[in-house]
């Protein structure tokens, strides 16, 4: 299971201190929406200037004008780039075979998409399904369970509120990738935060699961 630093709501400064900070126990990071939105595309190209070796996630949530928006993306350095999964099937093709022109990944961002549509969506086994709980969900009502569909011949993600005490869930159901903002960049210390996620996920700390 890999580790996704997820980098929203602050300057590039900070985006790159507490990447910095929490470098050795995380394994991808992803330049969030906000930051992309507030500092444009050159973030994506700033962070894997910085950061080589790890593996860049622009969470650009593209609805329409895929090629272009995957072109500044993977032009920029990103190693993935996200697509909502309620875009048209057209959109996300072509999301798809930018990222196989540029030896990327894709992942799809479920959010609020119906089993109606994700069934839809399982023709696209290459990319890589996000189960997410969107942030004014979180803020709305309080803690909140990602719901895991079932995503066979895919890689999985899940993204939304997840601390350490909902990782043992996330742990059983097998993911592929943990999405982690908050539990981490908030944390009054969060290199301590980020490795305790990391011996969780390698079995090596035992967590009370709520």
């Amino acid at each position: 299971m890999k580790i996704q630093l997820a980098l929203d709501r602050m300057n590039m400064e900070e985006a790159i201190e507490m990447a910095r900070s929490v470098e050795a126990s995380i394994d991808w990071i992803e330049v969030g929406t906000s930051v992309i939105k507030e500092f444009g595309v050159n973030s994506i190209k700033e962070m894997k200037n910085h950061f080589p070796d790890k593996k860049i996630v622009a969470d650009m949530k593209t609805m329409d004008n895929a090629a272009y928006e995957m072109d500044l993306c993977f032009q920029s350095g990103a190693d993935v780039a996200t697509v909502m999964g309620a875009a048209s099937d057209v959109t996300i093709q072509k999301c798809l075979e930018k990222a196989s022109e540029y030896k990327g990944q894709i992942m799809i961002d479920l959010l609020n998409v119906s089993d109606t549509r994700l069934e839809q969506l399982r023709i696209y086994r290459q990319a890589i399904f996000c189960e997410h709980v969107s942030k004014d969900s979180q803020e709305n009502s309080g803690h909140a369970m990602i719901n895991m569909r079932n995503h066979a011949g895919s890689l999985r993600a899940a993204a939304g509120g997840i601390t350490l005490s909902s990782l043992p869930v996330m742990i059983r159901k097998g993911l592929d990738v943990i999405i982690v903002g908050s539990a981490i960049t908030k944390a009054k210390d969060p290199a301590e935060a980020a490795r305790l996620f990391k011996e969780t996920v390698n079995g090596k700390k035992g967590v009370k699961e709520v």
